[in-house]
């Protein structure tokens, strides 16, 4: 599955993956200097169950690594998967 990096306003951004303008999945944050804020991840009842938010999370934790970047997870599902999985521990804030 491929996510589309997004603009969404002045320092929010996104990777999506839609089809037909609807959105199947998203991870969004707002940018705060080099903190990466995680606000929100969405993935559609079709595709739930397969592992879309992980791959979404993982996508965006690549574009902080890519960009220097941290993270700071707001977003329950991200809160989550910082305390359950240790991949994340080089980038958290």
């Amino acid at each position: 599955m491929e996510f589309e990096f997004t603009k969404l306003e002045d320092e929010e951004f996104a990777f999506r993956n839609m089809k037909d303008d609807e959105v199947l999945a998203e991870i969004s944050w707002t940018m705060l200097g080099d903190v990466m804020a995680v606000e929100h991840t969405f993935v559609s009842p079709t595709l739930r169950g397969q592992g879309v938010a992980k791959k979404l999370l993982d996508r965006a934790a690549d574009y902080a690594r890519e960009h220097d970047y941290k993270m700071e997870p707001i977003c329950s599902y991200v809160v989550t998967a910082f305390e359950r999985y240790d991949e994340y521990k080089d980038i958290k804030a």
